[in-house]
């Protein structure tokens, strides 16, 4: 089936508008269905929406008097031989003669040298899909008027030939690229990327600066741009033109017995009839439920439509899985992604990388952190690294995974540095030692492994939002295979991250005495955290998320959440072809 079948019959003016712009913004949103908010389009909602709350309908021509006048608002039309439709923010109709007005919230197009101004290309295109939409419905249309609301300035526009023939130009490219189902290369260094609401799903200076480099070439293993010897720092940096962290955060619920509902668009924390706290849902990325907690049916709607998804985990901290939105509506991606994994080369490249990414991350975190990391283990994981970048089978590089893991956790207990705890004694409470040995799971058998455990599954469960918001199936990866229950693309993407979050978020917590011997319980053979432990732990986990980390490649500074989403709109540029290989992320 192709795309311009799946494609909706009707072109809206708006989304022209958009090609003519960028035929890459017009592709995120009307092919892939993508869209985000900034101030401007905020800004830009919220004045039409006072234009949409006074729609009226538009008297047909035929009903009119030769001079009666009439002024509509938010009017919407459509055209059966363009296949347009349009909704016109004011019509101004003067017997059977109709001038379409559109609003603005910026300023026209301003001749630096003459001082004249007019409007902008992409703005005239939608005002001559408005005229073509109005002379279809039987009007006569010759004059479009844009008003700019920045500088208060009425643009007047001619729907004249040479118009006309540009729009349905722009038309015939716009609807062959939706077609296609190809991605429009970014814009080079184009002044309207800052400005883009979709920047950050885009990164158009990111994929340009990974096409014109090879990725061994531009960061050599191990190296971080951020390094003066590396060929990186040479080259022209990306410019930084996302947000270095996001303003919205997660929500942790895990005291059992929990109530939460809403009233409008704020969530309420109930315990019994006690209101123990209120959230903006705007304000809030995530919901994470542990154990029993209750959730209303109106707050699981409102967080759907505000695609907030709502993650649920057993009181232990076992991931079940999330309620979402739709999410991304268009399944090119994930055709891609399931034709991808099963070509064994495929999977073989992008699972090297991972695996070597792995394996030099655990190595920074030894020699950051450990007491004295003896020098024969470092250079074992150093060859096991260089080995995994050669490796021929993904059997091979489990194997290899294997054993980095066993040498990095023979050494875990070097980075383990809380000493006796001097706080009073709790009578009612055992005092657990932070003593490991080896990685146990299912259960874990002491405090170390439990934190661990809590770590990874709340790492899967974030890089599994992410898979969710770029358009992936979580369950279909490239070097984990498919297994009942497991999500494998997350568990893909994390284990770069697994040394430098998890393990980090682990170390963190236990070494600033955040969660202590005493927050932990015994059930069987297996040590869990208490609910006050386990609260402490989200928020060194959160501290660590929100830390600020130097993209190897690109130069600027993100947070943690912010690395996870570009790495993963990274292996999303390599399964659509516009990069050649996975750009791993390493740090020194």
């Amino acid at each position: 089936m192709s795309l311009a079948a799946e494609l909706p019959d009707y072109l809206p003016a708006r989304m022209l508008n958009e090609y003519v712009y960028c035929p890459r913004l017009f592709f995120y949103e009307w092919v892939e269905g993508l869209f985000a908010h900034n101030r401007e389009t905020v800004e830009g909602a919220l004045r039409h929406s006072k234009i949409d709350g006074r729609a009226d309908e538009l008297v047909p021509p035929e009903e009119l008097a030769a001079e009666e006048r009439v002024h509509s608002r938010s009017v919407t039309l459509s055209s059966e031989s363009h296949r347009l439709i349009a909704t016109i923010d004011l019509v101004e109709a003067d017997g059977g003669t109709a001038t379409p007005v559109d609003y603005k919230r910026g300023a026209p197009r301003k001749d630096n040298r003459t001082g004249a101004i007019d409007a902008w290309d992409a703005d005239r295109a939608q005002v001559a899909v408005q005229a073509l939409v109005l002379r279809d419905n039987g009007y006569t249309c010759d004059e479009a008027v844009l008003y700019y609301v920045k500088t208060k300035q009425r643009v007047r526009v001619a729907i004249d030939e040479p118009l006309i023939a540009q729009t349905l130009a722009a038309l015939a490219d716009a609807r062959a690229v939706a077609a296609s189902g190809q991605v429009p290369p970014p814009l080079v260094d184009s002044p309207k990327c800052p400005r883009c609401s979709l920047v950050g799903i885009c990164l158009p200076d990111e994929t340009l600066f990974v096409q014109e480099a090879a990725v061994g070439d531009a960061v050599p293993a191990g190296e971080s741009a951020e390094e003066p010897g590396s060929e990186a720092s040479s080259r022209a940096q990306p410019r930084r033109l996302i947000a270095a962290r996001d303003d919205l955060r997660p929500l942790y619920l895990n005291t059992q017995g929990l109530h939460v509902g809403k009233s409008g668009n704020v969530l309420k924390v109930k315990e019994k009839d006690t209101v123990l706290q209120e959230v903006r849902i705007g304000e809030t990325c995530q919901v994470s439920l542990f154990g029993n907690i209750q959730l209303t049916t109106q707050a699981v709607q409102t967080l759907c439509e505000n695609e907030v998804p709502v993650c649920f985990f057993s009181q232990g901290g076992w991931f079940y899985g999330i309620t979402h939105g739709l999410g991304v509506r268009n399944i090119a991606l994930r055709r891609e992604q399931f034709r991808l994994a099963d070509d064994p080369g495929f999977c073989l490249g992008v699972a090297r990388s991972l695996v070597a990414g792995k394996i030099r991350n655990q190595r920074t975190m030894l020699q950051r952190n450990h007491v004295e990391p003896p020098a024969a283990k470092i250079a074992q994981l150093k060859c096991l690294c260089d080995d995994a970048d050669r490796a021929e089978s993904l059997e091979q590089l489990l194997g290899l995974e294997g054993n980095a893991a066993r040498i990095y956790f023979e050494l875990f207990p070097g980075m383990i540095k809380a000493g006796d705890d001097d706080t009073a004694p709790d009578a009612g409470r055992a005092e657990f030692p932070f003593d490991f040995t080896h990685r146990n799971r299912r259960p874990p058998r002491d405090p170390v492994n439990a934190l661990l455990s809590l770590a990874y599954s709340v790492l899967a469960k974030d890089l599994t939002i992410v898979c969710h918001a770029v358009g992936f199936d979580p369950f279909l990866g490239f070097y984990h295979q498919p297994r009942f229950g497991r999500a494998p693309l997350p568990l893909d993407l994390m284990e770069p991250f697994r040394p430098l979050i998890a393990d980090s978020a682990v170390l963190s917590a236990i070494n600033t005495r955040m969660v202590t011997g005493r927050d932990f319980i015994r059930v069987g053979q297996s040590v869990a955290l208490r609910p006050d432990g386990r609260k402490a732990f989200f928020r060194a986990y959160e501290q660590r998320m929100d830390t600020l980390v130097t993209h190897p490649l690109f130069g600027y500074r993100l947070n943690y959440r912010r690395m996870l989403e570009i790495q993963t709109r990274l292996l999303a540029r390599v399964l659509s072809g516009e990069i050649g290989s996975y750009p791993v992320f390493v740090t020194r």
